[in-house]
């Protein structure tokens, strides 16, 4: 059945412009359009905060003193936080488009973006953090119906209407007032086609060409399946950037009105204070035709910074639009490409304020003297892969942005960048070997249960008669790991004659008790120090059901999976992990968060999670250098007591000890200057 969408009946003259308080959808076409249009404009939305992000200072200097930098610091968390709830804003668009059928739009304009693109009053240009580009942040949130100032220099060149033309067959562009109108329209949209014509007919698309939290940690990032789940989505985008209807203090509108209050108080309190660099606004490293010799980035070295950092948002959106395959892909293949762009936006993140602290290399003009920053130009090619080769691709790539940021290492300070896309490429090399050469039969293999690893897989079948941490009898062998151990001392409690504690030599004696109850021990040990291997013809250990990491108070993290952590030989079944940052034997707990005295409950707050598909499978953990734990496949976070956490497929676990969102990384790693590494 198709789709017509009579919201409105036809105007007697369609060449005069349609009221800034309604809109118009007709069919599935003009659905698209529109929220094809509500996707760049989510995306342009994206990259202008996090311009003015990456343009705010990290070291003190006359125009912002140390005092200062804690304000500062505290502005770029805002804008970083926007900036990600834009981008969940830009996933839920997309996850629309595919519900009703479409394909994913990951595109936008260049900056300037020309008029014509939105409706007038919506200005996109990438300017540093000032006090215009505040309020014109202010402007662009503003709920509908709230008269706002625009910031100075964010001039509407041209005064027009786009015209609504219903008569015509293809879709035409639509005015609105705010993004609050454009989503209301739309949700009126979909509420009328289901009402005519049902949910079956307008929800055509289906779930696997959507991005869920099983791929993106994004707090309220959900799969849209239906007109309530459509109307979810939209109202979470109009209530979070809006704050609408009251106006929240949490809100986009709310939070950017704070900084602009405040960066005033403080520039009226002290005029000289600059919190950021003045990067040149919507800056250019290519001008053929020299329209835009003015914002023209002349310094070498700053060009190919800039160039650099442009390459490593192309890839990031590449790998993104990836994710959002419409055909059917194995889930570990979607979570790793997720995983993929997520480390791109760090080492995007380091270069582009790498660029915003180089000369621009202007000499004459308004914008003499200023500092670079990315142009964010997309390449033509920006569309998604095709399947069996896109990891292969992404890797090539990221291989090549990978030479080209060594070379600069040796020239400027890209921390951990070149490293960070080495690792990266090998990872996609890896998805590519492991799922693209056969994905059609590896999507019907893993709609399987997937076999856990047995124990005889975790250890070897002899032991060696001069190691004091292995014994053996007729019927069992019994080892014991030192380096895993956390001296949680179940076993010396449970089992004293086994376990002889504070002995020269031999001190494992397996034969003094049963071999059921030496598994029974085995199992309890938290840390998977102790593991065996049965002679007797008896059960290995078994797989997990249900992989679970457990947060303990004050203390590592409990896992009990099928586990695999990159960097460690075998596959695992328990383990405890650091999350204090100060384990002499990281990723494994050492109890150096004893005397270190870390403090972290053990109770965090059960956030929103959709039961699981699965609850097994293999769980990959990759320690990332200098960060977290990333953790991929079905998992279940528990507090200490039990209790559901959260439920997923992809997340960072903290390791340095500071997120303030434990058990989730925020980012602190990189603040403190975590090193990992013993």
């Amino acid at each position: 059945m198709s789709l017509e969408l009579a919201l409105r009946p036809p105007r007697e003259d369609p060449t005069m412009s349609e009221p800034k308080s309604q809109m118009i959808i007709h069919d599935r076409e003009e659905l698209f359009q529109l929220l094809c249009e509500a996707a760049e404009f989510e995306h342009t939305v994206m990259a202008t905060y996090l311009y003015a992000g990456w343009s705010l200072k990290r070291a003190p200097d006359p125009g912002c003193t140390a005092a200062e930098l804690v304000a500062v610091d505290r502005w770029r968390g805002t804008l970083r936080r926007v900036a990600l709830e834009e981008m969940l804003h830009l996933t839920l668009v997309n996850n629309l488009l595919a519900a009703v059928g479409a394909a994913p739009h990951l595109g936008r304009p260049e900056f300037p973006v020309a008029p014509g693109r939105f409706p007038a009053d919506s200005v996109f240009s990438l300017r540093p953090f000032c006090a215009a580009s505040m309020a014109h942040f202010v402007f662009i949130e503003r709920p509908e119906g709230v008269e706002v100032a625009d910031g100075a220099g964010f001039h509407r060149t041209l005064q027009y209407a786009r015209v609504c033309r219903p008569d015509f067959l293809n879709p035409t562009p639509q005015d609105y007032a705010s993004q609050g109108q454009l989503y209301h329209g739309i949700a009126m949209a979909l509420q009328e086609a289901v009402e005519r014509f049902g949910e079956d007919a307008v929800f055509v698309g289906h779930g696997e060409s959507q991005v869920g939290g099983a791929e993106f940690r994004l707090p309220g990032l959900f799969k849209v399946t239906d007109l309530a789940s459509a109307l979810r989505a939209l109202e979470e985008i109009v209530v979070q950037g809006e704050g609408a209807p009251a106006h929240s203090e949490d809100s986009h509108y709310g939070l950017f009105r704070k900084v602009h209050e405040e960066f005033l108080e403080m520039k009226a309190a002290r005029p000289e204070f600059e919190p950021a660099h003045l990067c040149v606004p919507d800056p250019v490293v290519n001008d053929p035709l020299g329209q835009a010799e003015d914002r023209l980035i002349r310094d070498p070295l700053s060009a190919r910074v800039v160039d650099l950092g442009d390459a490593l948002y192309g890839v990031m959106m590449r790998s993104f639009a990836q994710v959002f395959s419409p055909s059917p892909l194995p889930q570990p293949l979607r979570t790793g490409l997720a995983n993929v762009a997520t480390e791109l936006m760090y080492a995007l993140s380091s270069a582009a304020e790498l660029a915003a602290r180089l000369p621009a290399g202007i000499d004459n003009g308004e914008h003499a003297g200023k500092t670079a920053g990315l142009s964010l130009q997309l390449p033509l090619a920006n569309n998604q892969l095709v399947q069996s080769c896109a990891a292969q691709i992404l890797a090539e790539r990221v291989s090549e942005i990978c030479t080209a940021a060594r070379r600069l290492s040796a020239e400027v300070e890209l921390v951990d960048v070149a490293e960070r896309l080495d690792r990266l490429s090998a990872q996609l090399r890896n998805l590519h070997e492991r799922y693209e050469g056969h994905i059609a039969s590896l999507v019907d293999r893993l709609a399987t249960s997937v076999a856990p690893p047995s124990n005889s897989e975790l250890t070897s079948a002899a032991a060696d008669g001069d190691d004091p941490n292995v014994a053996r009898t007729d019927d069992l062998t019994l080892r014991f790991d030192t380096t895993r151990c956390i001296h949680s001392r179940r076993c010396v409690l449970s089992a004293p004659k086994v376990f002889l504690a504070n002995v020269e030599g031999a001190w494992l004696h397996p034969e003094a008790s049963t071999v059921e109850n030496l598994v029974q021990i085995a199992h309890a040990c938290p840390s998977g120090a102790i593991t065996y291997q049965r002679r007797d013809g008896g059960p290995s250990e078994p797989g997990r059901d249900v992989n679970v990491v457990r947060v303990r108070e004050n203390g590592p993290y409990g896992v009990r999976a099928n586990l695999e952590i990159e960097g460690h030989p075998e596959p695992l079944l328990r383990a405890t992990l650091c999350r204090c940052g100060k384990s002499k034997n990281k990723p494994f707990c050492d109890n150096s968060h004893r005397d270190a005295e870390f403090v972290a409950t053990g109770e965090p707050t059960t956030l929103p999670s959709d039961a699981l598909d699965a609850r097994g499978g293999v769980l990959n953990v990759e320690p990332l250098h200098n960060g977290p734990l990333q953790v991929t496949e079905n998992i279940e976070i528990c507090a200490g007591t039990g209790r559901t956490v959260d439920r997923i497929q992809s997340c960072r676990l903290c390791r340095c000890g500071g997120s303030k969102t434990k058990p989730y990384c925020d980012g602190t790693h990189a603040r403190i200057r975590f090193r990992s590494d013993s």
